[in-house]
């Protein structure tokens, strides 16, 4: 077990960064690969903390996309609902 916590602490390599964003550049693929990076207890600490982090990121960048879909959603039909009085 010592052995296996070891090697989960161990800086990540090159290669081992190029491998994970090549899978994650696949498209369904590297979101369900976020949350295994992200959740499993065998992984590199490395790569665990980094797929935290852009699943938090992912979560932001949809709540705000999701705002302004609702903001200007709101704007369009008001603007929509106000050109018909004429």
């Amino acid at each position: 077990m010592t052995e296996l916590e070891n090697s989960n602490q161990k800086p990540m390599s090159v290669k081992d960064w190029l491998i994970t964003l090549l899978i994650m550049a696949i498209p369904l693929v590297g979101f369900i690969m976020l949350f295994v990076y992200a959740f499993s207890d065998s992984e590199n600490v490395n790569r665990k903390n980094w797929a935290k982090a852009q699943l938090i990121v992912m979560a932001i960048v949809i709540g705000l996309v999701l705002l302004f879909f609702i903001l200007f959603g709101a704007i369009f039909a008001s603007a929509l609902a106000s050109s018909q009085n004429y």
